[in-house]
Formats: C-alpha cells, structure tokens, sequence
C-alpha cells in the first residue's frame, strides 16, 4: 500500500518543494534576461552570463513612451493644422474673398467639430480631443470671417465681447453634449474671460472700470473653482482656479497701480474701494478652503486646533478634488489668505502715502503691519488662514525694510565711488565721503523710524525659544546698519567716520553672543572702511596694513579662522597692490610682490583647521589670479608669474591629501609655455586642441578598459569636444571648402565609430557637428527652397503627418492593451 506521510510532513515537504521551484525559476529568468540583453545589444565585447559573474547589463529602455509619443503628435498635428487655417484665412487664397473663405471654413468647422463622434465610438479618445481642439480653434476664425463679411462696420471690440460671450456658450454646450470631452468645457471657460473686459474697453470705461471688470471675472472663476464638486468637471476646476489667479492677478495690479499713483486721496479712496472687495472675496475664498480641507479629513467636521467651524447651512463644504487635502491644508489656504491680506495693506498703504508727507506713510504702514499681528489671534479663525496673514504683515515689514535699505545703502556702497578716484584727497565729511556718485537721500529720517521700529519689532515681539536667537541677531544687524549710517547722517568729519568705522569692525569681531553674526558685520565694515580710506593715500595704507593685522591676530582664534585668516590674505593682497602703486612701480612687477600672498597660502593652510584650510587656499588662489592679471600685458613676466604659479603647486602636491594640484601645476608650466605660443599669433585652433584630444582620447579609453562601467561622456567627451567645438565655431567663420571637408570627414568617422560601438558622446557629437556642417554647406540652397513654397503649405503637411502618426500610436496601443488582457486571462 502506498504510504501517506502525516500532514505535517506531508506541508514540509511540499515548501521544501516550492522554494527549489522558486530558486531554479530565477535563475532560468536571469539566464533569459541576460540572452535578452545579448540579442538587443551590439557585440562591444564577449558578454559575461550572468552565473558566477557580474550582474548583466540591461539594454537601454527608451526614454518617451508610446502613449507620450502619441499625445505630442496629436497636439502638435492639431496646432499646426490650426496654424494652417489661420495663414489660409488671413493671407493665402485672396481670389476667393473673404466670404469664400468663410464659406469653406464654415465647413471644415462643421466637419472638425463632428469628427470627435465617430472617432469616441472607435475609443480614439485622444485623437478626437485634438480634432475637437481644432474645431474650436476653426470656430474662432469662423467669428473672425462672419465678421469681416457681413459685420465689417459694427465695432471690433463690441463684436469680439458678443462673440467672445457666444462661443463661451457654444463650447460648454459642445461639451456638455460629448461629455467624453475633456476640452470644451474648459476651453469655454477660458472664453468666459473675455466678455467684461472687452464690454469695459467698448464702453471706454477707464482704468477702473477695467480693473473692476477683471475683478468680477475673477470672482465668478473663484466662485466655480469653490463650488463645482462634480468629479467628471475636474478640468473646468483647474481652468476656473487658473482664470482665477491670472484674471484676479491683472485686476489686482491694475487697481494697485491706480493706487498707488493717485495724485489726492479722492483718486486713493476709489482706487481703495476696488481693492477691499477684492481682498474679502480672496480672504473669504481662503477660509472657505481652509473649511473644505477640514471637512474632507477622515473622521474630522471641521474643527482644527481645537476650533469649530461649521458648514454652511448645516451642509458639508465641497471638497476639491483636484487637490488633495495634505496640500490644502499647508499649501493653497496660506498662499490666498496671504494674498488677501497683501491686497487689504496696499489699499492702506494707498491711502496713507496721499496724506502723509515727507515719506512717513511708510512708518505708518509698518505700525499697521504690525497691528495687523493681532488677527491671528482671533479663535475661531483656521490656522492656514492665520498663518497666511502672519506672512503678510512678515512682508509688508519686508518690504518697509527694503525702503529703509537704501540709507543704509548709500552709507555702505557710497564708498566704493572711490575706486574710480583713488588717493584724490579727504573729502569734507563722513556724508561727502559717501555721496561720490549718488546724492544723500531725502527721507533719512523715516527710514531710520523703520530700522528703529523693526528693530524693536524684532527684541520685544518675538519670545519663541525657537526664533529668539534669530531674531537677536536680526536686532544686532538692524543697530549695525543705524551705527553705520550715522556719521553720513550727522555730517561727522572724514577722519572721525573713518576711526568710527575702525572700531565698529573691532566692536563686531568682538561680539560674544552672535560670533558668527558679530564676524560678518566686522568683515562688511572692514570692507567699507578700506573704500572710504581711498580717498587719501595715507589712510589707505594705514587701513590696510591695521585690517590685515587685526584679522591675522584674530585667526589665532580657531572660530574666527575660516573667515579672519582668507580675510587677512585678501587685505594683504591689496596692501601689496597699493605699496606698489604708491612706489611707482608698473603692474608686472607689482604682480611679483602679489605672488608672496599666495607663498604665505601655501606655508600657513597646513596648520590651520579643514574649514579654515580650505577658505584660505582658495584665498590664495584668486590672489594668484590677481598676479596674473597683472602680469598679462606683458609676456616674459607673465610666463614667469606662471612658472611661479606652477612651483607653488607642485609644493602644494606634496602634501598627502593635496595630491590633485599637481595637475594644476603641470596645466601652469604648460601655460606659460603657451604664452609664447600665444605670441606668435597662431589662428587656427586644431593646433592647440589636437595635442589635448589625442592624449585625452587615449586616457579615455584606458579609462574605459579599466571600468567599463564608465561611460562614453566622461571617457571621449571632453577630448572630443576639445577639436569638435572650436572647429565648428570657426567653420562658420570660414568661406573656404578645406575647414567643412576636414571637420565632415572627421564627424562622419566618429558618428559611424559611435554607431558602431554604441557609444552615446561620439554618436551625439560627431552627428551635431556633421549636421550643422551640412546645414552650412547647404544653408542656401534651403533658403531658395522654402522661398519657392507657401508659407502654409509646411505646417499643414506636417499637420496631418503628425495626426495621422498619433491616430495610428492610439490603435496600435488600443491592441496591444487588448492582446495583454487576453494574455492576462491565459492560465
């Protein structure tokens, strides 16, 4: 009899089974996949199964799919097929008239807007979309040729509102009666922009009326893009949240504008009464998602942060679902109660600027920006809404900042006027030591009320743990700004403001509760202070030479390195460039005095921390490239200051963990070898970027045969663009044949190379250069080509190319979905 094992036996035996099945079927779809990438691949080199070997290379996947390929030759068929209309409309075929012409385009329409019928009962969705598209591109230029022929003396505005207002009309019905139809109903929407605006410029109702009729649009589209739920009209959402922000967006600026250029506060008021509807509609509309996002939380009926807020007539608020409710709740609330409040202080602002003199409407509009910190705290009002408003007085206390900067600006850049006119004698005082090429500003005394006022803001308003430390130091700057513009304001003498100015930067190094604060503000004044010493010889080699031994004293400090030790570098360079103006001497050879800042890089990084290390050798560097450009009028010293370079790094690659600058070094003696080159006037660049691609090719494909996981960009590409580029630069400079046979020849045999190899940076490079060789070569004979041709004749051909393409992507993809679900019920 035969024997049956326990069932327990019987489960164990059955996994042990079913795991060795599972094993053996990996293994045989690797050893598929793997002959998979042989066939698809080119015989680069023997392949390596994938048993008891590296991993095998999959075959690269294309980078657009089918259904991507099909939707962009639809909508760039429909395009210029709408393109083609409109140049038959409006230039091509004037023998029939326009009444001709609009008889034939009445027809077409008829004939484009029925098409998406049967095209929907075959499942071409998507060609039916963009012929539905072109329908209604045709229906404009049908209300462009009834006009033009039958309404030519009626007013082109009244009429383009009328029609405006009738399509708008037409197209929603179009949609609503093919509901499969994802365009019309937008695109009526779109429409629906139109019509208030364009009666508004038919009425000549002045900048209000137009701002007030975008206004109203704007409204209508906010009030759909709150109130429409239905899923299937999620496009018309978008398009209403769209027409929304941008029609909002131009009335509001237009009733900003008529704002803040009123010339008495009558104009101010009106301007005024535009802008607070509007920002009750944005506020409103931003509660109401704020609502919405509350109610379509799981679980939730509107209450956040502990507050209630109830639907509207006992009824849940309409979720939007073209956003999700995480964003609505962080995002979109914020964004439009921020807007709202924006809108309500610029009306305040409006007002407040006709009827307060001398700038001081700025001060007030920061105290209501400050006042307006008390919303929030209203209870029942959302938390995005009151963050959102939060961020707007943040704003508008930003934007007063901004007012305020250019005192602070003018006493800070004013300096740097002394740069054209260096050592031209002390100025009068600190304010016309400042005032070179920018007069001192009016309003002085408000902008200091709002560094004074922000200041306070910042000590006394902000007690989060969190933002307290921030907000100091915002506090320390704002004092550092005043402290810097007071010796302009008061009109000190020269040499005070600059000893003043000494012991502002001394003060701010010394700073012990913000160093990092402390030591930026005693770097830009240090930097102030060395302009403003320009004026007068003396005192700048005096300030140079007590900046660059303070910031030397001050790297002793391991916290202060990483910006005092590159500090006291750059201000060496400088003292070194000012010695030698002051002693006479030409430029090369003040260059060779500049090269001790970049000995003293080399000598000094090494024993100083990483961050200081790193900020004091690229310090170096740009004082080396100081020297060169001192040296480049004049070739021996330059080939000289190279060399100097050169040595200079190679004592750098000594160090272990700088070993790459000795490449740097070899590139510096190569280049002042060059200088020479350089002097004999060589024109032609394939004899500089031969002797580099030639090497560069061969490192490549050591590289490669090293790792041949590394790719063709970093292996062949620099080489090959090293000759290839400059080639073709100057091949279009050249009129002779010698340049364009040599650089073709050359390209063919690298795209071939990189066609046969596979190789992606010869295959790219050497066919762009080939084209744009052919492209120079054939350029006029296409000019007289296309001259031959109608200019409608090309997009309408390529029109229909590409709708027939996308109709046949569609079916194609349509079986092969078709094919995979019969597959899929195969067993």
């Amino acid at each position: 009899m035969t024997y049956l094992p326990p069932p327990a036996e019987e489960l164990r035996f059955l996994d042990a089974e079913l795991r060795r099945l599972d094993a053996h079927r990996a293994q045989l779809l690797a050893r598929r996949a793997w002959l998979v990438s042989v066939l698809q691949s080119a015989a680069a080199g023997p392949a390596t199964p994938p048993f008891g070997g590296p991993a095998p290379t999959t075959a690269p996947r294309p980078e657009a799919s089918a259904p991507r390929v099909q939707n962009v030759l639809l909508v760039l068929g429909g395009v210029l097929l709408t393109i083609a209309a409109m140049a038959f409309t409006l230039v091509s075929w004037g023998h029939l008239g326009i009444a001709g012409r609009a008889a034939v385009l009445g027809t077409v329409t008829a004939a484009a807007l029925a098409a998406p019928v049967p095209l929907l009962r075959r499942g071409l969705r998507s060609t039916a979309e963009s012929v539905a598209g072109l329908g209604l591109a045709l229906t404009v230029l049908d209300a462009y040729a009834l006009h033009e022929a039958a309404l030519a003396d009626t007013d082109g505005t009244a009429y383009a509102a009328v029609a405006a207002t009738v399509l708008a009309g037409a197209w929603a019905a179009y949609g609503t009666a093919l509901g499969a139809l994802r365009l019309p109903r937008p695109a009526a929407l779109a429409a629906a922009q139109l019509p208030l605006l364009l009666t508004a410029l038919a009425a000549d109702a002045g900048p209000h009326g137009i701002s007030a009729a975008l206004l109203l649009t704007a409204t209508a589209d906010a009030a759909a893009a709150l109130l429409v739920t239905s899923p299937a009209l999620r496009p018309v959402r978008i398009a209403a949240a769209i027409g929304a922000y941008g029609t909002g967006g131009w009335g509001l600026l237009g009733a900003l504008w008529l704002s803040w250029t009123a010339p008495d506060p009558g104009a101010a008021v009106r301007a005024a009464a535009l802008l607070l509807p509007a920002s009750a509609v944005v506020l409103t509309a931003a509660w109401r998602i704020a609502g919405t996002a509350r109610t379509a939380e799981p679980g939730r009926t509107g209450a956040t942060s502990g507050t209630d807020v109830p639907a509207a007539s006992g009824t849940p608020s309409p979720a939007l679902p073209s956003f999700s409710p995480q964003p609505l709740t962080t995002t979109l609330p914020t964004a439009t109660a921020l807007l709202g409040a924006l809108v309500l202080l610029a009306a305040l602002g409006g007002v407040l600027r006709v009827t307060l003199p001398g700038g001081w409407a700025v001060p007030a509009l920061l105290l209501g920006a400050l006042a307006l910190l008390a919303a929030p705290r209203i209870p029942w009002m959302p938390e995005q809404v009151r963050r959102g408003v939060a961020w707007a007085s943040a704003a508008v206390q930003g934007l007063a900042l901004l007012w305020a900067l250019p005192l602070v600006a003018v006493a800070l850049f004013g300096p740097l006027g002394r740069a054209d006119r260096p050592w031209s004698g002390g100025p009068a005082d600190a304010r016309d030591a400042v005032t070179v090429h920018a007069p001192w500003l009016s309003h002085s005394g408000p902008a200091l009320a709002v560094l004074g006022l922000f200041a306070g803001a910042l000590a006394l308003l902000v007690r989060n743990a969190t933002w307290r430390q921030r907000a100091l130091a915002g506090a320390a700057v704002l004092a550092w700004a005043a402290a810097l513009s007071l010796p302009a304001a008061l009109e000190l003498p020269y040499v005070v403001g600059l000893l003043l100015l000494g012991l502002l930067t001394v003060a701010a190094l010394a700073l012990p509760v913000l160093p990092p604060t402390g030591t930026v503000l005693a770097l830009v004044t240090s930097v102030d202070l060395v302009f403003l010493a320009l004026a007068d010889r003396t005192a700048t080699l005096t300030a140079l030479s007590a900046l660059t031994v303070l910031y030397a004293a001050a790297s002793t400090r391991s916290r202060l390195a990483p910006v005092t030790a590159p500090a006291a570098l750059a201000y060496a360079t400088a003292l070194a460039c000012a010695t030698g103006a002051a002693a006479g001497w030409q430029a090369p050879h003040t260059a060779l005095l500049v090269l001790v800042v970049p000995a003293v890089a080399v000598a000094v990084a090494p024993r100083l921390a990483t961050t200081a290390r790193v900020a004091c050798e690229v310090t170096g560097v740009v004082a080396a490239v100081v020297a060169v450009g001192l040296a480049v009028v004049d070739a021996p010293v330059l080939a000289l200051v190279l060399s100097s370079l050169g040595v200079l790094a190679g004592a750098t690659a000594t160090r272990p963990d700088r070993r790459a600058a000795g490449y740097a070094a070899a590139a510096l003696f190569a280049l002042a070898a060059w200088v020479r080159l350089a002097a004999w006037e060589v024109t032609a660049p394939e004899a500089y970027t031969l002797p580099v691609t030639v090497p560069a090719l061969l490192v490549g494909a050591w590289r490669r045969r090293r790792d041949p996981l590394t790719g063709s960009w970093p292996a062949y590409g620099p080489g090959l663009a090293v000759t290839l580029l400059p080639s073709l630069a100057a091949l279009w400079r050249d009129e002779g044949w010698p340049r364009p046979l040599l650089l073709g020849s050359a390209a063919l045999l690298i795209t071939l190379l990189g066609a046969r190899h596979r190789l992606r940076a010869p295959l790219v490079l050497g066919g762009a250069v080939l084209v744009l060789t052919a492209l120079h070569e054939l350029a006029p004979y296409l000019v007289q080509f296309a001259d031959a041709l109608p200019r409608w004749v090309p997009p309408a051909l390529a029109g229909l190319l590409l709708l027939a393409l996308g109709a046949t992507y569609e079916r194609r993809l349509g079986d092969v979905r078709r094919v995979r679900d019969v597959l899929g019920r195969m067993s």
